[in-house]
């Protein structure tokens, strides 16, 4: 390799990863495990967890259904359909917890209906996975439509002319075809909840034990106690490391697949 591009990648990896290797440099300290046992960062990790944990099941039960529609069936508006289903990707999170808010809150275009039925969303758990959902669901629905479209339609006609139903062929044949792809969206979208921050801040605030996650609790950190600011920072730091690499194998066994 050329000396300038290779100083070049140097310069870039050493930006790259620096500041990581410092998050984890004083996040890992002596001060690790009480700081990690203490209140602010339990409650954090706990809410979290549980509301990642609801989202990626809501994202496999909701969206399933329609990355199959969208990659099996053709029809009027399609495109548009999938182009809009798509849009909370590029939208930067605030806009989405505005939108959220206009929709959802007390004085938004459900909000009183809801009220009426006795229900609050707004600055409730509820509110967090509906901002962690609504901005990490399309990344699942993008690779379940490539799962779903990489299944070889003669393998299907195959188990139906031996006698397999609808609901059998999907259940045997589509779904294991598919499921590399599905179980990399799921990761990616967990991922993305996780690391969820603007929508979560102004659709459901930021309450110890109750809406504030991971990434709130480190911004609120920022502003008094620094020490669960870093052990949080560490902590997502490993997580998302953990989540690339299995991405990355779950590339690789999808391409030894192919």
């Amino acid at each position: 390799m050329a000396p300038l591009p290779l100083l070049l990648s140097l310069l870039m990896a050493a930006f790259l990863l620096l500041p990581t290797l410092v998050l984890l440099t004083r996040g890992l300290t002596a001060d690790f495990l009480p700081t990690l046992g203490s209140p602010a960062v339990t409650d954090a990790l706990r809410v979290s967890l549980l509301t990642t944990g609801i989202t990626l099941l809501l994202t496999l039960t909701l969206v399933t259904p329609v990355a199959y529609l969208l990659a099996r069936s053709r029809f009027p508006g399609r495109t548009v359909l999938d182009t809009l289903l798509d849009l909370p990707i590029v939208l930067p999170p605030v806009v989405a917890g505005v939108g959220l808010l206009l929709t959802f809150g007390r004085s938004g275009l459900l909000g009183p209906p809801l009220e009426l039925a006795g229900i609050s969303i707004a600055f409730s758990p509820a509110a967090v996975v509906m901002a962690q959902l609504f901005t990490s669901a399309p990344f699942y629905l993008r690779t379940a439509k490539a799962g779903f479209g990489s299944v070889d339609r003669e393998v299907e006609a195959a188990a139906r002319t031996d006698g397999a139903d609808a609901w059998a062929v999907f259940r045997f044949i589509t779904w294991p075809l598919a499921f590399p792809f599905l179980l990399e969206g799921l990761v990616l979208t967990w991922a993305r909840a996780l690391g969820e921050f603007g929508a979560t801040i102004l659709f459901a605030g930021s309450l110890q034990g109750n809406t504030r996650t991971i990434t709130l609790a480190i911004y609120g950190a920022l502003e008094s106690d620094l020490a669960p600011a870093l052990v949080l920072s560490a902590v997502m730091v490993l997580l998302s490391f953990a989540v690339l690499l299995a991405v990355r194998l779950l590339a690789a066994r999808r391409a030894e697949m192919a």
